[in-house]
């Protein structure tokens, strides 16, 4: 009987193959986030119809996150200002799609804010409408549970309706447990309606089980303009902010220097941490950028129990600068 010759090398080689595509293209549930761009704010923001023709430049900076293969693992694993995050890590338990939702509607809130503190800071005449309240979570328990999406706006609660979150989240509290409640939402640009009943928080209060932020709408004589798509995140609202004032009422105040910086804005001014800080950093540098604005907000008691490391926006970032002296 004769033996039937085995060719070795060529299942070696082909199982080699199968082994790389797997490893380049199956996603695993965790995301890689490295360094991304930096980006001239004159290519994004346009205030009242006129260029920004003054030397120098503001400059807002990205993070890039990807679904991770075992590739991208590697990559992250051997190089510097890359970070492996699990799927639950990065995106709080959201699908893909509510995650890139969630990120639109920080955009569109850095904007309003960005506006808001711009044009205010410039002696600018304002108005700010409340509009409701966007959704940014919904409670396992709660009974509008795969009703309500996040991105989605409530605007009035039994069809009552409110001048602030704080008006509304006050009715809903004085509900009783179990009570029907109706809630009036926008969604994709279209009004509906759903009813459900109040629920115990995990606060020990009665609502119905959401998570939500103010969704508001800024109004001037001053036409500003964004042309965001594809971007996302609240971070960009410091720079928007100055960018606008300065068009304003000081156009020659960057004095010819390329300025990046990141950090979110609120409604009194106040500029809030932001993640991915130290591949901001490099971002900049790579631009050519000779300031870098970043927020320093003490690290609170809380942030310490849950990482007794956690250090402020500004000394991670200090720490960034610092080790790309040294390469």
């Amino acid at each position: 009987m004769k033996k039937i010759k085995i060719y070795k090398w060529p299942i070696i080689i082909f199982t080699t193959l199968i082994l790389l595509v797997v490893s380049l293209t199956v996603p695993l549930p965790y995301y890689i986030e490295v360094p991304g761009g930096a980006e001239d704010i004159r290519h994004v923001l346009k205030v009242n119809h006129q260029d920004d023709k003054e030397r120098g430049a503001y400059e807002f900076v990205t993070v890039g996150v990807q679904r991770a293969t075992f590739a991208h693992l590697v990559y992250a694993w051997l190089t510097d200002f890359t970070d492996i995050y699990s799927a639950e890590e990065l995106t709080g338990g959201s699908s893909d799609q509510e995650y890139i939702r969630i990120n639109q509607f920080y955009m569109a809130t850095s904007q309003n804010m960005a506006k808001y503190q711009g044009l205010k800071t410039a002696g600018k005449d304002i108005t700010m409408k409340y509009l409701g309240v966007y959704v940014l979570q919904v409670s396992k328990d709660s009974t509008f549970k795969g009703i309500l999406n996040i991105a989605d706006t409530v605007t009035a609660v039994n069809d009552k309706t409110f001048d602030s979150s704080e008006e509304l989240i006050k009715y809903v509290n004085s509900q009783k447990l179990g009570d029907k409640v109706k809630v009036t939402y926008e969604e994709d640009g279209q009004e509906k309606s759903a009813t459900g009943k109040i629920i115990k928080l995990d606060n020990g209060k009665n609502g119905i089980g959401i998570g939500l932020i103010d969704r508001t709408e800024v109004s001037s004589d001053i036409p500003i303009e964004f042309a965001t798509e594809g971007i996302g995140g609240p971070s960009a609202g410091l720079m928007f902010s100055l960018a606008i004032y300065t068009q304003l009422a000081d156009p020659t105040l960057r004095d010819g220097r390329i300025v990046a910086g990141t950090g979110s804005i609120n409604r009194e001014g106040q500029v809030g941490d932001i993640g991915g800080i130290d591949k901001k950093v490099v971002s900049a540098a790579k631009s050519g950028a000779s300031i870098f604005f970043a927020p320093n907000n003490p690290v609170t008691e809380e942030m310490k129990k849950a990482n007794p490391k956690a250090k402020t926006n500004y000394e991670t970032a200090l720490e960034a600068a610092k080790k790309l002296e040294q390469t």
